[in-house]
């Protein structure tokens, strides 16, 4: 990657309750057992949606939402759990 910051299309807030990878974006939210797993529901349901043209390419960025982990965790490389998602819809 580049020094240019990456631009997202779209953000969204990222949790894990236990089992599964959860993206929240206005009143949806969308599991994954794995990460792979979420990108290709969150595509689907995008493209279900019709938020974004068909057959575009979509930067999303997940931010962990740190509330969500125990208070002594999160001194410990908060950043580690942010990710950026390229989606092909």
């Amino acid at each position: 990657m580049s020094d240019s910051v990456m631009k997202a299309n779209l953000e969204v807030r990222l949790i894990h309750d236990g089992r599964h990878w959860v993206v929240c974006y206005q009143t949806l939210q969308i599991r994954g057992r794995t990460l792979p797993e979420l990108d290709q529901n969150l595509a689907e349901c995008l493209r279900e949606r019709g938020d974004f043209p068909d057959a575009s390419q979509v930067t999303v960025f997940m931010g962990f939402d740190f509330e969500t982990l125990p208070t002594w965790l999160r001194q410990y490389a908060y950043h580690y759990f942010n990710r950026y998602a390229l989606l092909q819809l």
